[in-house]
């Protein structure tokens, strides 16, 4: 399976990119999933649905399931996160998976950059960062894309990959 990255600090606007690659790559005609990675607890149903009691009331997974979709908690209890490789593997075959976050893992990734956040750019230190994709002009030694050029920035993942 393809994979590409979408790496950056609080509010460079990774989502917003993520948003906009997932949008204009389908719309391409190529099939795409996601991974996100979330730093802090998170909860997809709500107290008092049949789903979060069966939860809370100590099922490793709840599977939810309509006409319309279906959803698989997994509750880690005790367990360490899963690494990323492990998630991939869970996902149904698609041309592109794009993962949000992850960092530090050795996947090729385009890192969503905005000088107003005060952060440092993280391509400086990674080599697994193949673009950047920023609100102000850089002089990088790879590419740069203005953050809101998606359409290029799709064009440079698409070629990365091996579906352009």
């Amino acid at each position: 399976m393809r994979v590409y990255g979408v790496v950056g600090w609080k509010n460079a606007g990774k989502t917003g990119l993520m948003e906009r690659l997932v949008t204009e790559i389908c719309g391409r005609g190529f099939t795409v999933s996601t991974v996100k990675h979330a730093h802090h607890v998170f909860d997809v149903d709500q107290p008092g649905k049949d789903s979060y009691r069966h939860r809370s009331a100590g099922a490793t997974e709840v599977l939810l399931s309509s006409r319309k979709r279906f959803a698989l908690m997994h509750e880690l209890r005790d367990e360490a996160e899963p690494a990323l490789d492990a998630l991939l593997a869970k996902l149904q075959p698609v041309d592109l998976v794009l993962i949000e976050g992850y960092k530090r893992d050795a996947h090729a990734k385009v890192e969503a950059f905005r000088a107003e956040t005060g952060n440092g750019l993280l391509a400086a230190h990674d080599p697994t960062i193949k673009a950047v994709a920023s609100g102000v002009p850089l002089d990088l030694d790879r590419p740069v894309f203005d953050l809101n050029d998606t359409e290029k920035i799709a064009d440079f993942i698409l070629s990365q990959v091996g579906l352009a």
